[in-house]
């Protein structure tokens, strides 16, 4: 699934799926206790249309992967953080 709506290289280092893309100098994927985690770092040098092709991606591939909207998915994190 990453790797058709970033279509780039992504490789596996210690579990965690690693690449490359548009506005992400690194994003980097992986599954802990059932959840969905993600860390990236930013390319600043980019343009503003890269930047907007990144985030439609990244959300495609978010509501893709959980099966949950923006929507659904910021209301599940307000929960979390309520119950914690």
């Amino acid at each position: 699934m990453i790797e058709n709506i970033f279509q780039t290289e992504i490789k596996e280092e210690s579990g965690k799926y690693v690449l490359s893309f548009g506005a992400f100098k690194s994003l980097r994927v992986w599954i802990d206790n059932k959840k969905l985690c993600v860390d990236s770092e930013s390319n600043k040098s980019v343009t503003d249309e890269v930047v907007i092709d990144t985030n439609k991606r990244y959300r495609t591939f978010l509501d893709e992967a959980t099966g949950y909207s923006s929507k659904e998915r910021l209301k599940m994190a307000k929960k979390e953080v309520q119950g914690s």
